[in-house]
């Protein structure tokens, strides 16, 4: 494994006064400092504190690499809303941070335990509480499975689009707390455009409901989008009343192959220029054709250097359907497409959709058997800037022969995934993995983009978030915090860490 204190170096230190998080962090109390978490436990639901050390140990890591992930006193497995509370009431007397989870399945350090804090899992809030046919709403706990809420609307004829790649095992929460997007976002929009309204519990574990309960409103702020993305910095989460739409009509599903990702992603430009709708466009490079060939039988062309995926669903209209494909076909040729194919059978859609979700095992597999790690990045670029991405990475991978690069994207949407695979038992390689993610997160600055599109900041992103904002926009986050979390309790270390 790469050594435990290996982190991802940070940028240039930005201009700022010195007042922000990083500079004058609140007094919280010590790791080395006794704590009798007695009074908790009285507070909470039986068996609800876990202090087991195996077991905290256990949750103290996401899914993310270079992250650091200090010992917690302890875990809460909140079964209710007073859990949240009482947990948060106890933390913000004694000065103790605390880290919200969910399922754990971030990619970016967001729900590593920090020295010190209690673990504050929502996973076990998992109802469904109320689906509403009339305003196409529905209610949930936050440890809701985004599938498992997919399933349970299928009966009612609605649907809840957004589709993280995390979709069979990321919770509804988690989703909320970095505004999840996915397959089929560059059609339908993210989490945050699903979101109503929260009921949140506060720092100090006061209970709030932000956003609307009707389909409009304007009364004060709109303080319920703040937390969309806030990534447990300003707050938990504990409820989530969410817009669905019609059930999604069955799609008609196209393959372009390219012999290189720069061609396709110039198709992918000038599609989306055209005016198109589709509900799905993602891009997967050569490498990653390959990675999946060898991880499973999904009928891809190894031989590819580049392949789009697409869908329409026409909203509904087979032939509104077909006749966007029918453009996407000859924007594909007039790009240098070596072969265009489209098919209405579901199977063939369903096959496609598995082998663009399996990128993430065929890359585990790869890695379990070489003796490598790998870091997934997460930029998002304006459209029009694709292919010039594609030549910076491949001047990457010459600088660095050592290193393994690959990249899939929700493409529609400019939001790439560049992977950086090294071994991961020689020093010099960890060393340019860090080195070169980092240049790929100020390569997405470059090209008029972000550091993240959907993972979100986390602690492997934060010292890079200074970078993004400019000074007025990081005081604006630093008062924020400081409103919401006066004592800096909630999620130390993490996203709002470098301002």
């Amino acid at each position: 494994m790469p050594p435990e204190d290996a982190v991802i170096p940070g940028p240039a230190a930005v201009a700022g006064d010195g007042t922000g998080p990083a500079a004058e962090a609140p007094a919280l109390l010590g790791a080395d400092v006794p704590l009798d978490l007695a009074p908790l436990s009285a507070a909470l639901s039986a068996g609800a504190l876990v202090t087991d050390d195996d077991v905290v140990a256990a949750h103290a890591e996401d899914r993310a690499r270079f992250c650091p992930a200090g010992r917690a006193r302890g875990l809460v497995r909140a079964k209710s809303v007073e859990d949240v509370q009482a947990t948060l009431r106890f933390a913000h007397e004694h000065r103790v941070p605390v880290v919200p989870q969910g399922a754990r399945t971030g990619l970016s350090g967001a729900a590593n335990a920090v020295e010190g804090c209690l673990l504050l899992s929502v996973a076990g809030m998992d109802r469904v509480l109320h689906v509403d046919e009339v305003e196409k709403t529905v209610r949930v706990e936050p440890g809701v499975i985004n599938q498992d809420l997919k399933d349970h609307l299928k009966p009612y004829g609605l649907s809840y689009p957004p589709d993280p790649g995390s979709v069979a095992i990321s919770t509804i929460g988690g989703n909320v707390a970095t505004n999840a997007g996915g397959l089929c976002c560059v059609k339908y929009g993210v989490t945050r455009d699903y979101v109503r309204a929260l009921r949140v519990v506060l720092a100090d574990g006061s209970l709030t409901t932000v956003g609307r309960p009707t389909a409009k409103g304007v009364a004060g702020l709109e303080l319920g989008q703040l937390f969309v993305g806030s990534e447990g910095t300003l707050g938990v989460v504990v409820e989530v009343l969410l817009e669905l739409v019609p059930a999604l009509p069955d799609p008609i599903t196209g393959v372009a192959l390219f012999a290189d990702p720069a061609h396709a992603a110039a198709t992918v430009t000038d599609f989306m220029g055209s005016g198109a709708r589709p509900a799905l466009l993602e891009l997967l490079d050569g490498a990653n054709i390959r990675l999946l060939s060898a991880f499973g039988d999904f009928g891809l062309d190894e031989s590819a250097g580049a392949m789009l995926l697409v869908q329409s669903n026409g909203d509904g209209s087979l032939e509104a359907a077909a006749a966007e494909l029918e453009s996407f076909t000859a924007i594909a040729r007039d790009n240098g497409a070596t072969e265009v194919m489209f098919s209405e059978d579901p199977a063939d859609a369903e096959l496609l959709i598995v082998a663009r979700r399996s990128i993430g095992p065929a890359g585990e597999k790869f890695c379990h058997e070489n003796g490598y790690s790998s870091l997934v990045d997460d930029i998002c670029i304006p459209r029009a800037r694709l292919a010039e991405y594609f030549a910076r990475q491949d001047a990457l991978q010459a600088e660095y022969p050592q290193l393994f690069f690959n990249t899939a994207a929700h493409a529609g949407d400019g939001n790439l995934h560049p992977c950086v695979m090294f071994p991961q038992d020689d020093a010099e390689a960890v060393a340019q993995a860090q080195e070169a993610f980092g240049r790929i997160m100020q390569l997405g600055l470059e090209l008029g983009g972000t550091i993240t599109g959907e993972h979100g900041v986390g602690a492997l992103k934060a010292p890079w978030l200074g970078q993004e904002l400019d000074e007025a926009n990081r005081r604006m986050h630093r008062g924020i915090k400081q409103a919401l979390d006066p004592r800096g309790i909630l999620n130390p270390g993490k996203m709002l860490s470098g301002l």
